[in-house]
């Protein structure tokens, strides 16, 4: 393998392996923001069936500490709904830019690919073009033998 194509294998294997560590990060972030959106549906879920079971107590009554308790109860639970949201919105986030990086290396990766592909198109040519050169030189050392008569003369 000569030095240019050892660079660009080098290289691909760079390019192979940053992309597929980027592939890694964004099944990762996606991993982690699934959870987060299930935690934010489970507190929402909660928050709702709280919301609904106390909604009859109260309908039958309670005193003026159980209220409080409630009220103190809900406001804590909707300040957590609202910062799993915002973990959530975080984790979309990381989730996009992982996605973007991974473009990014898919992109690099395939210049890398079109690198080798047209190297490797160059060599063949190359050599297409060393073999027409020595077809041409067999060719003319022959014409150069032939005498006047037509007749090869021997090789010298």
């Amino acid at each position: 393998m000569n030095a240019p194509m050892q660079s660009l294998d080098t290289l691909l294997q760079r390019e192979t392996l940053q992309r597929d560590q980027a592939q890694m990060l964004l099944r990762q972030v996606e991993d982690a923001a699934q959870r987060a959106e299930r935690q934010a549906q489970q507190l929402r879920d909660y928050r709702g069936q709280y919301q609904v079971r106390w909604a009859s107590e109260f309908a039958n009554g309670s005193t003026m500490q159980l209220m409080l308790c409630y009220r103190s109860f809900m406001q804590r639970l909707d300040k957590a709904v609202q910062q799993q949201a915002q973990t959530t919105e975080q984790a979309q986030h990381k989730v996009a830019n992982a996605r973007q990086l991974l473009l990014q290396r898919e992109r690099q990766l395939a210049s890398v690919l079109k690198m080798i592909e047209r190297q490797c198109a160059e060599q063949q040519r190359a050599g297409r073009r060393h073999e027409q050169k020595q077809i041409d030189e067999i060719a003319q050392r022959m014409h150069q033998r032939r005498s006047g008569d037509g007749h090869l003369q021997p090789w010298p």
